[in-house]
């Protein structure tokens, strides 16, 4: 299975939603009761509207940044095997680079 590394617009925009569509279950939860653990403790601590913007710009930042790992590590835990991490301007230039480099390691 071949997907992006890195920074995540999706995870960081949708967070709760992002790891249902993706499967992330757990994650979901976690990210949902984090969510409104901020929220209140937002409230409880009598943040302005900025410090409460400027939290969950935080979270969507950090959830944006793991999303993809959290992805890779369930892939792993159902059985694939991480072959490696390539870079191209498209797919198919990817794949490219990453099976020449594969003929390359089997020479």
């Amino acid at each position: 299975m071949l997907f992006r590394s890195g920074f995540s617009w999706g995870a960081a925009l949708f967070t709760v939603l992002w790891a249902l569509w993706r499967g992330l279950w757990g994650w979901a939860a976690i990210l949902l009761a984090a969510a409104v653990a901020l929220d209140f403790a937002a409230a409880w601590l009598g943040l302005g509207e900025i410090g409460v913007a400027a939290i969950q710009i935080a979270f969507m930042l950090l959830v944006g940044f793991h999303g993809n790992d959290w992805r890779r590590a369930r892939l792993m835990r159902r059985g694939y095997l991480f072959a490696g991490v390539v870079s191209g301007r498209d797919v198919s230039a990817a794949e490219r680079r990453f099976f020449d480099r594969e003929a390359a390691l089997a020479a």
